[in-house]
């Protein structure tokens, strides 16, 4: 069985090593959300890489990692997901917690219960709650905010007993679940966070026979990738734009950290020499502020011709597909390729997509690896988010050595 987790040159993969490498960065994230990637400091992104390893370590040994004995994790998805829905469950049993889904359709939110009071409801012995909203351009992070405020208020006011924590598992602006599983994986194929520095990252648009993909995969890879001192090339046709301040943002952010940041409208460019490529369909952001209009309105003659309109375009751009010929631009021919899943596989999924059948088979087993770190993120946020020193937290469950059950 080939170990792809352990690719990287100069990696260190023991317990012991990274508990001590967390010690020298006092990070805390203790009663922090977890909203926005470059919301936080990168000791912080360090902080959570490092418990997000040690768990994934201590998972693998058969070691408990249980450190509630009741509690409950919500989860409220407002859109269809499945790697996401079912890494934020076995996250949150991994630590201890019952997973309790929020369906707004069998909840009193369809009789007009209000977003507070909701809030409010679901977290009296709540210890963290995780929000996947991202079909309204300009709605989904500020929901979160809107929940934030009310869980603060009932905590303050005495209500609640405790303040839950809110993961973002996807919001109209970032996807840091996504992206912060994305880095560990990186990190352990380069060997480390350093290593990344100069390495040339491809996040491009590509091809689908579907249209209103969120922009949140492509602006939390380039929002965060741009921290780490990597070369991050954006490019999509004209008219594919993503948020322009999460685009500047990005540009800004490659500048401090020493990379650099391009934007072209030619997938050939992108790819040159990358080491790294990220193919990925989207829709605009100008779409995607019509088709916001169009579903609060119950357009549903709108979004019929607004879809109608968008196939049509994507279809004059079938050729931004990850093909053999395109990965041989790339750095020595062989660059990573990276997919959040599921991907638009040539002649397998559809008839014409995102990427090449032979290019995505050459690396299918990579991408579930890839997806495979993300429970382990999601685990890392919570601990980080509930406890003053989670580093002590896994010390004490590394003395106990207790043996997870079914190990």
């Amino acid at each position: 069985m080939r170990d792809y987790w352990s690719r990287g040159k100069g990696q260190v993969n023991t317990l012991n090593s990274i508990i001590a490498d967390l010690r020298k960065r006092p990070a805390s994230l203790h009663g922090k959300d977890f909203l926005l990637t470059w919301d936080r400091s990168l000791d912080e992104l360090k902080l959570i890489l490092g418990l997000a390893e040690a768990l994934r370590l201590m998972r693998k040994q058969g070691i408990s990692t249980r450190v509630f004995d009741s509690g409950l994790a919500v989860s409220n998805f407002r859109d269809n997901s499945t790697r996401t829905r079912f890494s934020f469950a076995s996250a949150s049993n991994l630590l201890g917690l019952s997973v309790q889904d929020l369906d707004e359709g069998k909840s009193q939110i369809a009789h007009g219960e209000t977003v507070r009071e909701t809030a409010t409801m679901i977290s009296f012995l709540t210890e963290t709650i995780g929000i996947r909203d991202d079909m309204f351009l300009g709605a989904g992070h500020t929901y979160m905010l809107e929940v934030a405020e009310a869980l603060d208020e009932s905590f303050r006011e005495g209500v609640l007993p405790q303040r839950p924590g809110i993961v973002n598992l996807q919001c109209d602006v970032d996807h840091p679940t996504q992206s912060m599983a994305d880095l560990l994986w990186l990190e352990k194929q380069f060997g480390s966070l350093d290593n990344l520095r100069g390495k040339k990252i491809a996040m491009t648009w590509a091809y689908s026979p579907s249209y209103g993909k969120p922009l949140s995969v492509p602006q939390g890879i380039i929002g965060l990738m741009s921290r780490f001192g990597m070369n991050v090339a954006l490019a999509h046709p004209k008219g594919y734009d993503l948020i322009p301040e999460v685009v500047e943002r990005s540009a800004r952010q490659a500048k401090e950290s020493g990379g650099s940041f391009t934007h072209t409208h030619s997938m050939e460019e992108a790819f040159e020499g990358a080491d790294i490529v990220y193919p990925k369909s989207w829709a605009s952001y100008s779409v995607m502020e019509k088709r916001t209009g169009l579903l609060r309105n119950n357009d549903h003659a709108g979004l019929k011709e607004l879809e109608k309109a968008c196939l049509a375009e994507n279809a004059a751009h079938t050729n931004w597909e990850c093909s053999p010929d395109k990965m041989k631009r790339t750095k020595d021919g062989d660059a990573l390729y990276m997919h959040c899943l599921p991907a638009d596989i040539t002649g397998v999924s559809c008839k014409q997509g995102e990427v090449a059948a032979d290019v995505f088979e050459k690396y299918r087993l990579r991408t579930y690896h890839e997806a495979g770190g993300k429970p382990f993120i999601i685990a890392a946020m919570i601990l980080a988010n509930r406890f003053a020193d989670p580093v002590g937290m896994l010390e004490e469950l590394l003395k106990k050595n207790k043996s997870r059950v079914g190990a």
